[in-house]
């Protein structure tokens, strides 16, 4: 058995196992367009008797949270032949990949589960909801008059991505895109339609990406900057009342449209989305932008059955201006210097802390719900210096 990369020649193996795991089929003409695209480099698999069994997909990533670029390693695409199930193909590639990941710094890792207690089991957990509108056309928000303007079939990545990247950085876990990105991942059919709004002076404030079929609008992404823009973009959509019958969209879970409705009844589904793990806690906290207040200290002892590295006993101290000096002990110390005003300790595993850090619930719910033990001074410590944040999504990979 051999765990290593894939090499150009294997693209047909590869799509092989991923057309019969997932369950899709491309044509020959299909694959012939997407393998110059195919980077063997981000692909790990399992070989028996030079054979692939099993596969991981890796890509090197960047996502925002609280406002921080990091580095972050994409999991997709795990799959394995029916034959060769149970036999612990993927746990070795997420291990693998774990290891990768740590050495290569990329500090926290997401992924798409096909089942989220499998997932669990190697450290990962849920950090994102999603909220889903489905809005009849009747209920849709009142058409106002706009400053600005909107212009339609603007595909100019650049421009896009200046406006999604302000959005994105107000989230945690959002997308750091590339112009690959965008052109195969996001603007990758032709069928999608785009409008950007301009404010008064000519600025791009908001945009929208859509698809009108069947007397539907579907909306991938509605991204806007301020109230001005969200407001023309919402005049947009309802001046297709003529053409369609109802809208659907996704929207971040703290989104508050139905409170800014005339007539809130519409229909609204949260649905769990990606999950999240830190890959080496010391090198996520220290980057961690806390929120700035009085020099403190928590000692937090994580449990990390599957990355190693992560295991003990964490010394956190918070300063002034919200960034950690984090450094790992064998053992609590029994008393801290005289200019630090408190120090508490908790312990949890690498999911909670992960969930905690991504913002998706608050230090007080997970002490409440026993996920975090301990002092509680801890917990309020951490209460009042992580900054809430919205975690939200708005890719697939």
């Amino acid at each position: 058995m051999e765990i290593r990369q894939l090499t150009a020649k294997e693209f047909e193996l590869r799509m092989e196992l991923s057309m019969y795991a997932f369950q899709y089929r491309k044509s020959a003409e299909e694959l012939e367009e997407i393998k110059p695209r195919f980077k063997p480099d981000t692909v790990w698999g399992v070989f028996e008797d030079g054979e692939l069994s099993a596969q991981l997909t890796l890509l090197p990533m960047e996502t925002y949270i609280q406002g921080q670029r990091y580095a972050m390693g994409g999991i997709a695409s795990v799959a394995t032949w029916p034959e060769k199930r149970r036999q612990g193909f993927v746990d070795q590639l997420l291990r693998h990949a774990l290891q990768l990941m740590n050495e290569s710094g990329q500090s926290v890792s997401f992924l798409h589960p096909f089942y989220f207690p499998f997932y669990r089991k190697y450290g990962w957990e849920l950090y994102i909801d999603y909220k889903t509108y489905t809005i009849p056309t009747a209920l849709l928000p009142a058409k106002v008059q706009s400053d600005g303007q909107i212009k339609r079939g603007i595909k100019n990545i650049e421009l896009l991505n200046t406006i999604y990247d302000a959005y994105a950085a107000q989230y945690n876990g959002t997308l750091i895109r590339t112009e690959e990105w965008w052109t195969y991942s996001v603007l990758d059919s032709e069928s999608i339609q785009t409008a950007v709004y301009y404010d008064a002076s000519g600025e791009a404030r908001g945009y929208i990406l859509y698809e009108v079929k069947a007397r539907k609008m579907e909306i991938d992404e509605l991204v806007y900057l301020d109230e001005s823009s969200r407001q023309a973009l919402w005049t947009y959509i309802a001046n297709h009342d003529s053409m369609i019958n109802e809208v659907t969209l996704k929207a971040p879970v703290d989104d508050g449209l139905s409170y800014l409705l005339r007539d809130p009844r519409i229909q609204q589904q949260i649905t769990p989305y990606f999950m999240a793990r830190i890959v080496n806690v010391q090198q996520f906290l220290e980057q961690y932008p806390f929120t700035p207040g009085a020099v403190q200290v928590v000692t937090i002892t994580v449990h990390d059955s599957v990355a190693g590295w992560n295991e003990g006993i964490w010394e956190v101290l918070i300063n002034e201006s919200g960034q950690a000096q984090v450094s790992q002990r064998s053992e609590l110390p029994e008393g801290v210097q005289q200019d630090i005003q408190q120090y508490s300790s908790i312990q949890t595993d690498i999911q909670t802390l992960t969930a905690m850090l991504m913002g998706y619930h608050r230090p007080s719910e997970l002490y409440r719900w026993e996920r975090l033990t301990g002092k509680s001074e801890a917990v309020d410590i951490l209460e009042s210096r992580i900054p809430r944040t919205t975690p939200y999504l708005m890719d697939f990979f």
